[in-house]
Protein backbone atom coordinates (compact mmCIF):
# COMPACT_ATOMS: atom_id res chain seq x y z
CA UNK A 1 0.00 0.00 0.00
CA UNK A 2 1.31 3.09 -0.96
CA UNK A 3 2.09 5.98 2.07
CA UNK A 4 1.34 9.70 2.08
CA UNK A 5 4.18 11.68 2.80
CA UNK A 6 2.81 14.15 5.64
CA UNK A 7 4.80 17.28 5.69
CA UNK A 8 4.75 19.15 9.23
CA UNK A 9 6.71 22.36 8.65
CA UNK A 10 5.47 24.96 11.68
CA UNK A 11 5.11 22.76 14.80
CA UNK A 12 8.49 23.16 16.77
CA UNK A 13 9.55 25.35 19.23
CA UNK A 14 13.22 24.94 19.18
CA UNK A 15 16.24 27.16 18.07
CA UNK A 16 19.23 25.38 16.85
CA UNK A 17 20.72 28.92 17.85
CA UNK A 18 20.12 32.60 18.81
CA UNK A 19 22.69 34.54 16.02
CA UNK A 20 20.68 38.06 15.17
CA UNK A 21 18.07 38.12 17.90
CA UNK A 22 18.13 40.90 19.55
CA UNK A 23 14.71 40.65 21.18
CA UNK A 24 13.87 39.68 24.87
CA UNK A 25 12.60 36.09 25.73
CA UNK A 26 9.48 37.07 26.65
CA UNK A 27 8.62 38.54 23.27
CA UNK A 28 10.19 35.53 21.36
CA UNK A 29 7.60 33.53 23.39
CA UNK A 30 4.80 35.33 22.44
CA UNK A 31 5.90 35.15 19.14
CA UNK A 32 6.47 31.41 19.52
CA UNK A 33 2.70 31.47 21.16
CA UNK A 34 1.46 33.19 18.29
CA UNK A 35 2.73 31.47 15.03
CA UNK A 36 3.96 27.61 15.80
CA UNK A 37 1.21 25.18 14.13
CA UNK A 38 0.80 23.88 18.26
CA UNK A 39 0.73 20.13 17.97
CA UNK A 40 0.30 19.26 14.25
CA UNK A 41 2.74 16.64 14.81
CA UNK A 42 0.80 14.90 17.33
CA UNK A 43 -3.01 15.85 15.10
CA UNK A 44 -1.35 14.34 11.81
CA UNK A 45 0.56 11.51 13.90
CA UNK A 46 0.28 8.37 11.42
CA UNK A 47 2.41 4.92 12.03
CA UNK A 48 1.04 4.34 8.29
CA UNK A 49 2.48 6.68 6.23
CA UNK A 50 5.88 9.26 6.48
CA UNK A 51 6.61 12.02 8.51
CA UNK A 52 8.30 14.86 7.09
CA UNK A 53 8.64 17.34 10.48
CA UNK A 54 10.92 20.30 10.57
CA UNK A 55 12.65 19.95 13.97
CA UNK A 56 13.30 23.92 14.35
CA UNK A 57 10.76 26.84 14.92
CA UNK A 58 9.66 28.53 11.60
CA UNK A 59 10.57 31.76 13.33
CA UNK A 60 14.32 30.58 13.25
CA UNK A 61 13.88 29.21 9.53
CA UNK A 62 10.71 29.07 7.89
CA UNK A 63 10.87 25.88 5.41
CA UNK A 64 7.54 26.44 3.55
CA UNK A 65 9.78 30.08 2.45
CA UNK A 66 11.48 30.42 -0.59
CA UNK A 67 14.91 30.55 -0.27
CA UNK A 68 15.25 33.75 -2.47
CA UNK A 69 13.87 36.53 -1.55
CA UNK A 70 12.88 37.86 -5.26
CA UNK A 71 10.23 34.53 -5.31
CA UNK A 72 9.20 34.99 -1.93
CA UNK A 73 6.08 37.28 -1.31
CA UNK A 74 6.16 37.47 2.72
CA UNK A 75 9.75 38.85 2.24
CA UNK A 76 8.80 42.29 1.84
CA UNK A 77 7.21 41.87 5.46
CA UNK A 78 10.19 40.76 6.76
CA UNK A 79 9.27 37.57 7.14
CA UNK A 80 10.82 35.46 4.29
CA UNK A 81 12.68 32.22 4.99
CA UNK A 82 14.53 33.67 8.56
CA UNK A 83 12.34 35.96 10.27
CA UNK A 84 13.37 39.81 10.69
CA UNK A 85 10.70 40.66 11.85
CA UNK A 86 7.71 40.01 14.68
CA UNK A 87 3.94 40.17 13.33
CA UNK A 88 3.37 43.36 14.06
CA UNK A 89 6.06 44.38 12.04
CA UNK A 90 8.62 45.52 14.59
CA UNK A 91 12.48 44.29 14.11
CA UNK A 92 13.89 41.28 16.61
CA UNK A 93 16.48 39.72 14.29
CA UNK A 94 19.94 41.19 11.98
CA UNK A 95 20.25 38.65 9.02
CA UNK A 96 23.03 39.28 7.03
CA UNK A 97 24.24 37.25 4.08
CA UNK A 98 26.71 35.37 5.53
CA UNK A 99 24.06 33.92 8.67
CA UNK A 100 21.50 33.51 6.20
CA UNK A 101 23.48 31.24 3.85
CA UNK A 102 24.46 29.52 6.98
CA UNK A 103 21.20 28.81 8.24
CA UNK A 104 20.00 27.33 4.53
CA UNK A 105 23.34 24.99 4.23
CA UNK A 106 23.10 24.00 7.80
CA UNK A 107 18.82 23.19 8.04
CA UNK A 108 16.60 24.48 5.68
CA UNK A 109 18.43 22.65 2.30
CA UNK A 110 18.67 19.57 4.51
CA UNK A 111 15.08 19.79 5.54
CA UNK A 112 14.10 19.92 1.74
CA UNK A 113 16.49 17.06 0.76
CA UNK A 114 14.39 14.93 3.54
CA UNK A 115 11.37 15.67 1.86
CA UNK A 116 12.43 15.06 -2.08
CA UNK A 117 13.57 11.65 -0.65
CA UNK A 118 10.41 10.68 0.81
CA UNK A 119 8.78 11.87 -2.75
CA UNK A 120 11.36 9.79 -4.63
CA UNK A 121 11.00 6.76 -2.43
CA UNK A 122 7.32 6.61 -2.98
CA UNK A 123 7.71 7.35 -6.74
CA UNK A 124 10.48 4.34 -7.21
CA UNK A 125 7.75 1.48 -5.25
CA UNK A 126 4.36 2.62 -6.12
CA UNK A 127 5.02 5.03 -9.23
CA UNK A 128 3.10 8.36 -7.32
CA UNK A 129 3.32 10.29 -4.16
CA UNK A 130 1.21 12.11 -2.59
CA UNK A 131 2.21 15.12 -0.48
CA UNK A 132 -0.37 16.50 2.73
CA UNK A 133 1.06 19.56 3.68
CA UNK A 134 0.01 19.70 7.62
CA UNK A 135 -0.48 23.10 9.61
CA UNK A 136 -3.13 25.13 11.75
CA UNK A 137 -4.39 28.59 11.54
CA UNK A 138 -5.78 31.25 13.92
CA UNK A 139 -9.36 31.83 14.26
CA UNK A 140 -8.27 35.62 14.22
CA UNK A 141 -6.01 37.06 11.12
CA UNK A 142 -2.28 37.56 12.24
CA UNK A 143 -1.47 41.45 11.52
CA UNK A 144 0.98 40.63 8.48
CA UNK A 145 -2.08 38.07 6.93
CA UNK A 146 -2.53 38.94 3.17
CA UNK A 147 -6.54 37.74 4.14
CA UNK A 148 -7.91 39.75 6.69
CA UNK A 149 -11.46 38.37 6.64
CA UNK A 150 -12.40 37.42 9.92
CA UNK A 151 -14.78 34.99 8.93
CA UNK A 152 -12.08 32.20 9.20
CA UNK A 153 -13.55 28.34 8.50
CA UNK A 154 -13.07 25.66 10.58
CA UNK A 155 -10.89 23.61 7.95
CA UNK A 156 -8.63 25.99 4.94
CA UNK A 157 -7.65 23.22 1.94
CA UNK A 158 -4.80 25.05 -0.09
CA UNK A 159 -4.12 23.83 -3.46
CA UNK A 160 -1.65 23.72 -6.34
CA UNK A 161 -2.88 24.20 -10.14
CA UNK A 162 -0.09 22.28 -11.26
CA UNK A 163 0.15 19.28 -8.54
CA UNK A 164 -3.23 18.95 -6.71
CA UNK A 165 -5.83 17.13 -8.57
CA UNK A 166 -9.80 17.95 -8.33
CA UNK A 167 -10.90 14.51 -7.33
CA UNK A 168 -8.18 15.06 -4.05
CA UNK A 169 -9.45 17.94 -3.74
CA UNK A 170 -13.14 16.77 -3.71
CA UNK A 171 -12.99 14.04 -1.23
CA UNK A 172 -10.89 15.80 0.88
CA UNK A 173 -13.82 19.12 0.89
CA UNK A 174 -16.47 16.20 1.05
CA UNK A 175 -15.10 14.41 3.88
CA UNK A 176 -14.82 17.17 6.19
CA UNK A 177 -17.85 19.03 5.58
CA UNK A 178 -19.81 15.65 5.90
CA UNK A 179 -17.89 15.48 9.31
CA UNK A 180 -19.27 19.05 10.30
CA UNK A 181 -16.63 21.56 9.38
CA UNK A 182 -17.00 24.42 7.37
CA UNK A 183 -14.27 24.28 4.94
CA UNK A 184 -12.75 26.97 2.73
CA UNK A 185 -10.88 26.44 -0.14
CA UNK A 186 -7.31 28.93 -0.71
CA UNK A 187 -8.35 30.76 2.14
CA UNK A 188 -7.58 32.28 4.15
CA UNK A 189 -3.92 30.48 2.98
CA UNK A 190 -3.59 28.88 -0.44
CA UNK A 191 -0.82 26.60 -1.90
CA UNK A 192 0.83 23.83 -0.84
CA UNK A 193 4.50 22.64 -1.16
CA UNK A 194 5.87 20.64 -3.74
CA UNK A 195 9.56 19.82 -3.97
CA UNK A 196 11.22 22.32 -6.11
CA UNK A 197 13.28 18.96 -7.81
CA UNK A 198 9.71 17.98 -8.87
CA UNK A 199 7.86 20.66 -9.52
CA UNK A 200 6.22 21.21 -12.66
CA UNK A 201 8.10 17.91 -13.45
CA UNK A 202 6.26 15.32 -12.24
CA UNK A 203 2.78 14.32 -12.43
CA UNK A 204 2.42 11.74 -10.02
CA UNK A 205 3.64 14.22 -7.62
CA UNK A 206 0.43 15.19 -5.93
CA UNK A 207 0.07 17.63 -2.80
CA UNK A 208 -2.91 19.03 -0.93
CA UNK A 209 -2.49 21.91 2.60
CA UNK A 210 -4.85 21.07 5.32
CA UNK A 211 -5.04 23.78 7.67
CA UNK A 212 -7.16 23.32 10.97
CA UNK A 213 -8.68 26.16 12.85
CA UNK A 214 -7.24 26.38 16.22
CA UNK A 215 -10.28 27.09 18.03
CA UNK A 216 -11.29 23.66 17.20
CA UNK A 217 -8.62 22.32 19.47
CA UNK A 218 -6.79 24.68 21.89
CA UNK A 219 -7.82 26.30 24.75
CA UNK A 220 -8.24 30.40 23.21
CA UNK A 221 -5.16 32.20 23.54
CA UNK A 222 -3.10 29.01 24.54
CA UNK A 223 -1.17 26.62 23.43
CA UNK A 224 -3.05 23.97 25.85
CA UNK A 225 -5.12 21.15 24.33
CA UNK A 226 -9.44 21.63 25.15
CA UNK A 227 -11.74 19.31 25.49
CA UNK A 228 -12.45 18.79 21.40
CA UNK A 229 -8.86 17.77 21.00
CA UNK A 230 -9.32 14.09 20.90
CA UNK A 231 -12.22 14.34 18.59
CA UNK A 232 -9.94 16.68 16.01
CA UNK A 233 -6.95 14.10 15.99
CA UNK A 234 -9.39 11.59 15.49
CA UNK A 235 -11.16 12.88 12.94
CA UNK A 236 -7.67 13.98 11.20
CA UNK A 237 -6.73 10.42 11.21
CA UNK A 238 -9.79 8.47 9.39
CA UNK A 239 -9.56 11.72 6.80
CA UNK A 240 -5.87 9.80 6.23
CA UNK A 241 -7.36 6.11 6.19
CA UNK A 242 -9.88 7.74 4.22
CA UNK A 243 -7.38 8.99 1.47
CA UNK A 244 -5.30 6.39 1.24
CA UNK A 245 -8.13 3.77 0.75
CA UNK A 246 -9.37 5.93 -1.75
CA UNK A 247 -7.18 7.92 -3.44
CA UNK A 248 -4.04 6.27 -3.94
CA UNK A 249 -5.67 2.94 -5.04
CA UNK A 250 -6.32 5.10 -8.04
CA UNK A 251 -3.48 6.60 -10.25
CA UNK A 252 -4.18 10.10 -11.14
CA UNK A 253 -2.12 12.18 -13.74
CA UNK A 254 -1.81 15.54 -13.89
Amino acid sequence: MPELILHIPHSSTYFPNKNGFFIDQKTLNEELQLLTDWHTEDLFESNKDVSIIAPFSRIFCDVERFADDNQEEMAQYGMGVCYETTDDGSKMRNISSELKNQILSDHYRPHHRRLEKAVDQQLQKHARAVIIDCHSFTDTPFQRDLNQDPNRPDIDIGTNPLHTHQKLVDLTRSYFEQSGYRVGLNRPYSGTIIPLKHYGKEGNVHSIMIEINRKLYLQEGTSEKNNHYSRIKETIAEYLDYIRETYLKERFEL
